[in-house]
């Protein structure tokens, strides 16, 4: 069920019906790009507060995945905005996560792990490959739904 076929028809066109799997994808990207970022945020901690930085690709990855959720929601509204409300509070609880390492670096303490946002990122994850795969158990949940 395209709701949006006429403004988004290029996008449609390359996309298909395979908006699902590349939101795992990016998912998954964005995992890969949060451990990086992590240590990258270690090796400048020790720099200084003033050396700590945002990673490229862990904001890239988060851009993305903001703007492919939002394009899903033009397909389907229910799943569309489950995921769009995880990226979202993902990409928020991220934000405050960096600020609290550099919090921990002003202060002297070691930096730990971004817990919150491993979780909400996981979580997203989770959803978006639930949304990839949903046709394996698509028969099972329609005999119950």
């Amino acid at each position: 069920m395209v709701l949006a076929a006429s403004m988004f028809g290029p996008i449609d066109a390359v996309l298909g019906d395979q908006i699902e799997h590349v939101l795992f994808a990016l998912a998954l990207v964005n995992l890969v790009a949060r451990a990086l970022a992590h240590r990258s945020t270690v090796a400048q901690a020790e720099d200084g507060v003033e050396a700590m930085k945002r990673h490229p690709l862990l904001e890239g990855s988060n851009m993305l995945l903001v703007l492919g959720a939002f394009y899903y929601t033009t397909h389907h509204y229910h799943a569309g905005i489950v995921i769009s409300t995880l990226v979202l509070g993902m990409v928020l609880t991220d934000f405050f996560e960096f600020e609290a390492r550099k919090v921990e670096a002003r202060q002297g303490f070691p930096i730990e792990r971004p817990k919150g946002a491993m979780v909400a990122s996981l979580l997203v994850v989770l959803y978006a490959g639930f949304l990839s795969v949903f046709f394996v158990i698509e028969p099972f949940w329609s005999q119950i739904v």
